[in-house]
């Protein structure tokens, strides 16, 4: 009898250690995304413009607003958790921050995000007063938030920012050590404008966010429109350094502007062909219509050649008078 009891009770132990197994196998992801490291891990990340006349001429904004960025805003989450995604619609608070830099909606969402465990902290920079500069912050990651997300408003734009969506720092155990990354512009889908400075026309239905490129939105008034170029060249970038930092004695750096540039980088100068509008229709004959009789055109520069751009062409034309351009005797 105490030998089938015991039996029975090792059967029973053996079932309950195959269940916890299943069970631990669905409660937990086994695709390698999960981060296992021990322990967080602080960052200096520096956002920095490249957005200057040299790089990006075609309608480069220099006043009322000169071309400048908006504060950083960065959160670290989980894969649960997408401050925005290509692809995707916006947001009420991605599309207030690419509008208009408002940030309360973006905030609030990090704030009840982070109720629900998905996403462990949010970040900010101050803004930069030029298109091309740099300001630094200190990020703290967790080992259950190791993706980090950020965006930059563009201004002035219509609805334009640079960004970062679920950047993982957390790979084969391990956190990485430094990451760079080059960082082109996205339309968060929200307002139709083509240029710089647009005014207000908002996008009805709501599009989804998209990246810009140099051939996409295909229209010769789009500020990034650079038919001659395959790709953009960057426009800011991003550098996520890992700091070695004592836990007995760590302290809190404030988000702050760097005044020179780390490691300046320069890139090759955009060219910016001349455009002209079309051709006007042709005027009266001016002289005598036999002989001698001149008719002109002309057409005006809609944008003027940058960085060794194709020249304009002649604005005015003429040629000469015949008979059937001629106003018949009454």
């Amino acid at each position: 009898m105490m030998s089938s009891e015991l039996l029975s009770f090792g059967w029973l132990q053996q079932l309950l250690v195959v269940l916890l197994k299943l069970t631990l196998s669905f409660a937990i992801p086994t695709n390698g995304t999960e981060c296992t490291v021990k322990g967080p891990a602080s960052y200096i990340l520096v956002f920095t413009g490249h957005w200057s006349p040299q790089t990006f001429p075609k309608q480069y904004p220099l006043f009322r607003p000169p071309a400048q960025w908006s504060k950083l805003m960065a959160i670290t989450h989980n894969k649960q958790h997408r401050l925005f995604q290509e692809g995707a619609l916006a947001s009420i608070g991605v599309q207030n921050f690419a509008e208009v830099g408002v940030t309360v909606d973006l905030v609030k969402g990090a704030k009840d995000a982070r109720k629900r465990r998905v996403v462990g902290a949010m970040y900010r920079t101050a803004g930069i007063a030029t298109g091309i500069g740099h300001s630094s912050t200190e990020l703290l990651l967790q080992p259950r938030s190791p993706l980090l997300s950020l965006m930059v408003k563009v201004i002035p734009s219509p609805d334009w920012f640079v960004g970062v969506d679920s950047l993982n720092l957390c790979e084969g155990g391990k956190w990485k050590q430094e990451v760079t990354l080059d960082l082109q512009p996205f339309d968060a889908g929200t307002d139709s404008g083509f240029t710089f400075s647009s005014p207000n026309y908002p996008t009805v239905p709501q599009e989804n966010i998209t990246r810009i490129t140099s051939q996409m939105p295909k229209h010769p008034a789009n500020s990034f429109y650079y038919p001659r170029l395959t790709e953009l060249p960057p426009i800011a970038s991003i550098r996520l350094t890992r700091q070695r930092r004592s836990s007995s004695r760590q302290t809190p750096m404030s988000n702050h502007i760097l005044p020179h540039p780390i490691h300046p980088q320069r890139f090759s100068e955009t060219p910016l062909d001349c455009e002209v509008s079309l051709w006007s229709s042709w005027g009266l004959c001016l002289g005598p219509c036999s002989s001698g009789g001149v008719r002109h055109r002309t057409r005006y520069i809609l944008l003027w050649p940058a960085n060794a751009g194709a020249p304009c062409p002649e604005m005015e034309e003429q040629t000469e008078c015949t008979a059937h351009n001629c106003l018949k005797p009454q």
